[in-house]
């Protein structure tokens, strides 16, 4: 059984920043021997490999060059954003079915340096020849749609969105790591910003970066030997509803109830917790009204409820439920929310810089809006 079986016993990542020199293989070589060196384990003890179906290096490459052993189980996860969690989740399950005995999942990145798979003349698919013409260019714009819609349906405003930002910005002025450390945020500042894809305004996009991260995972009773302690993966799941179209869910009754939706039903009925019992969470941040959407979604309140959620620092540290610790993808770094899952395992550890006193709870979630995946992890004892 999953449940509690597995154990995240090592972190890493590298610097993040507009611009690194060293390739995506070389960053994730990196980040893996630092995470395995973190968790107290020779990287020739790795059985395991988890990544991103988007990564540029494959689990050959990587395997040699890092020094693993027989690798025994490997796996890719699609759709991005909403990968992170399903590849710690997917290593979990092996883990605990024995298929292997040391995990590494990771992610490497280099979109701060230049490239956008949206740019170009690429030629769109259905239904998206239908939907270009008219200005669903970018991620951005389709999240901007779905946005108009829920602050139309629900009441929510442009304030609500900043509650988001402002908090995530605080917490990342906090964390050395990240590229917004020395950046504060106002509401002034952003309300006054220029607009991406109206209501979305620059400070509710996430940043483009370079970096990489990783994890390593064994079995729980391993864990109590390595030296920080141990965070358990307690539940894991996988949502893909039925009906669903990427980022804007066209064909669903109701467009507002994505992935996460069907993610969370499926995340709660494998776990002894429950919304109630979470003491912070990680929601994948690409844009700010994900974030709400999430909160919805994961059940930390009702539909349309998620904007007066977030009012009086309900987001930030000590508020009712601190979101993004580490300033998430809209003010550490954007590396396809890895950052997340790492940071969710420094709340555990009690080591996070906006540390949640007496943490021992996280959900973390991949992204709203394409078929997504999420973790609740629970502190071990030694």
């Amino acid at each position: 059984m999953l449940k509690d079986a597995a154990a995240i016993v090592g972190i890493a990542e590298s610097p993040f920043a507009k611009r690194l020199e060293a390739s995506e293989a070389e960053l994730a070589c990196q980040v893996i021997v630092a995470a395995c060196r973190d968790a107290g384990i020779d990287p020739g003890a790795i059985d395991g490999m988890a990544s991103f179906t988007l990564e540029g290096a494959d689990e050959v490459e990587i395997a040699r060059s890092v020094g693993a052993g027989d690798v025994r189980f490997f796996s890719r996860v699609p759709y991005g954003g909403g990968a992170a969690a399903g590849c710690v989740g997917q290593l979990a399950m092996a883990i605990a079915t024995g298929a292997c005995r040391v995990g590494v999942a990771w992610r490497a990145r280099k979109r701060g340096s230049g490239g956008r798979p949206w740019a170009g003349a690429v030629q769109p698919g259905v239904p998206e020849c239908w939907t270009r013409p008219f200005g669903l260019l970018r991620p951005v714009d389709e999240i901007a749609m779905l946005t108009r819609r829920y602050m139309h349906e629900y009441g929510a405003t442009r304030e609500h969105l900043a509650n988001v930002a402002l908090a995530a910005r605080a917490h990342a002025n906090r964390n050395p790591r990240a590229l917004m450390h020395a950046k504060p945020l106002t509401r002034e500042a952003y309300r006054a910003a220029r607009w991406i894809s109206e209501p979305l305004c620059l400070f509710d996009n996430c940043l483009e970066t370079d970096g990489a991260l990783a994890c390593v995972l064994v079995p729980a009773e391993r864990a109590r030997d390595c030296p920080a302690p141990p965070v358990l993966v307690h539940a894991f799941a996988q949502g893909l509803p039925r009906q669903h179209q990427t980022m804007v869910n066209y064909f669903n009754d109701d467009p507002l109830e994505g992935p996460g939706w069907a993610c969370a039903r499926a995340l709660y009925g494998a776990s002894d917790l429950g919304p109630g019992d979470v003491d912070v969470a990680q929601l994948y941040d690409a844009f700010t009204p994900l974030v709400l959407l999430s909160l919805e979604a994961y059940g930390f309140c009702g539909r349309g409820e998620a904007g007066p959620f977030s009012e009086d620092g309900a987001l930030e540290r000590g508020g009712r439920l601190p979101v993004n610790t580490s300033g998430g993808s809209l003010s550490e770094a954007y590396v396809h929310g890895f950052n997340l899952l790492n940071e969710g395992v420094r709340q555990l550890r009690g080591t996070s810089c906006s540390q949640v006193a007496g943490a021992r709870t996280c959900l973390v979630t991949s992204a709203e809006g394409v078929p997504t995946s999420a973790l609740l992890l629970r502190r071990g004892e030694r």
